[in-house]
């Protein structure tokens, strides 16, 4: 039975990884699970600079899920390079490094600095704000898209994913544009952004007043916007949003993803990766699919 795919010319032993921001960069994970077992661990964002993210209360729990404005806190991505690459390169599984920044500057500065490291793939953050444009999130102008695209895909040594916002009326336009820039595949979906109130405090139940809406709430939405993609690019598509279990996965898959991340269940369950990987070859073995390839979009 094989579970390997190629995603973007990597070769991956199966298509699972980790949603960037759920999952650090494996080290507390590594006590719960064997990271060797994953297709790839894509790691929490990582900047040119540390960022000390957004004031408490930032996370919140929703029914279905969860809605975060953590603000991508991170060392920096010279203490990335130092401390968190090395623990990685412990396993034997791919290492998709995920970026953010505020500028295009501020992103291209991370991935000359990741160019001559031992890493599969970059995955770059564009629901990011862009500070010089007002904020506005990079991934919501298809222009600016394809632009940082471009950008970043003429510094950059590894194969680019870029992950998309569904914050958008047409997220095939976003992934186009990605793909006109030079994407190597696109990653999708990032968080819905959400609000909470807290009736018995009568204020906002997180301090940035919004934040991102993620887990099971969001998987139809997130399954249908891979199925558009993945119709609308020739680019592949890692799937996510919702994840839980080998049937969410194998949704995700069938819809046309090649790979997939599981985000927000890590939390709840720190073995949710294996298990998804166990569960997608038990469901092969009950149908006599050989190959995963047979499942990857099959659903037209």
């Amino acid at each position: 039975m094989n579970l390997a795919v190629n995603f973007a010319g990597i070769p991956m032993k199966n298509p699972v990884t980790t949603a960037s921001g759920t999952f650090g960069s494996g080290a507390e994970y590594g006590e719960y699970i064997d990271l060797s077992l994953l297709g790839a661990v894509t790691t929490k964002g990582v900047a040119n600079v540390p960022w000390e993210g957004n004031p408490t209360p930032r996370v919140c729990e929703t029914y279905g899920g969860m809605l975060n404005a953590i603000g991508l806190q991170n060392p920096g991505i010279d203490v990335f390079i130092e401390r968190d690459i090395p623990f990685l390169k412990q396993y034997d599984t791919n290492i998709i490094v995920n970026v953010c920044g505020k500028t295009p500057e501020d992103y291209i500065d991370v991935v000359e600095h990741l160019a001559e490291e031992d890493i599969a793939m970059l995955e770059i953050n564009i629901s990011c704000p862009n500070v010089k444009a007002g904020g506005i999130a990079f991934g919501q102008d298809p222009k600016q898209v394809e632009k940082i695209t471009a950008a970043i895909k003429a510094k950059a040594k590894q194969p680019v994913i870029m992950k998309l916002s569904p914050n958008v009326t047409d997220i095939t336009e976003t992934a186009k544009a990605a793909e006109a820039g030079g994407a190597d595949a696109v990653s999708l979906i990032n968080t819905l952004t959400g609000m909470k109130i807290d009736v018995n405090r009568r204020t906002f139940a997180l301090a940035n007043k919004t934040g991102g809406l993620s887990g099971p709430a969001v998987k139809p939405v997130a399954v249908r916007m891979v199925y558009q993609t993945a119709h609308a690019v020739k680019i592949p598509v890692l799937g996510m949003g919702g994840i839980r279990t080998a049937e969410d996965a194998l949704e995700f898959l069938m819809a046309g993803a090649t790979m997939v991340a599981v985000g927000t269940a890590n939390f709840n369950d720190p073995a949710t990766t294996v298990k998804v990987i166990k569960g997608i070859e038990n469901f092969m073995e009950r149908q006599g699919v050989k190959d995963i390839q047979e499942l990857i979009g099959c659903v037209e």
